[in-house]
């Protein structure tokens, strides 16, 4: 079955995210960091910043809810059974810190078909309370068979 085309340039709503100290130091911890300014308040003041820094790929905690709906938006007829993750792709501004709140918007940027699999790439824009845009993020799904 080829794939749907029509929803290229599709945007949906924007998802706001408020991040929380706790929630940075339990995700440095999670993935090993070490970096004092990831846990310690103290620290990340002393280096100037206004409390913890998030990691730089805390960036999926903030931006995945906003990717959920794209990816489950009956009108581009994801094929779940088949479908594999291809790539994620993340460009960075200026860095999260706790007490910031992040609005995210996805759309779908790329639909295409090669070689018997379609290929969904979808993009989310990251922007903080101060119209900073802090991520943009690139999340490409591939489905076998089509």
């Amino acid at each position: 079955m080829p794939v749907n085309k029509q929803a290229i340039g599709k945007t949906y709503d924007p998802v706001v995210y408020a991040v929380g100290r706790e929630k940075i130091k339990e995700y440095a911890r999670a993935v090993g960091e070490t970096n004092p300014l990831h846990l310690d308040v103290d620290a990340a003041r002393e280096a100037g910043y206004a409390d913890v820094v998030a990691p730089p790929m805390f960036a999926v905690v903030y931006s995945a809810p906003a990717v959920g709906p794209p990816i489950f938006d009956p009108e581009i007829e994801l094929n779940f059974a088949m479908m594999v993750h291809g790539s994620q792709e993340f460009q960075w501004g200026p860095v999260v810190v706790a007490g910031d709140e992040i609005t995210t918007t996805a759309s779908v940027k790329d639909i295409s078909e090669a070689d018997g699999r379609g290929y969904y790439v979808f993009e989310s824009i990251s922007i903080n309370q101060r119209g900073e845009q802090v991520c943009r993020g690139t999340w490409t799904n591939i489905v076998r068979g089509v």
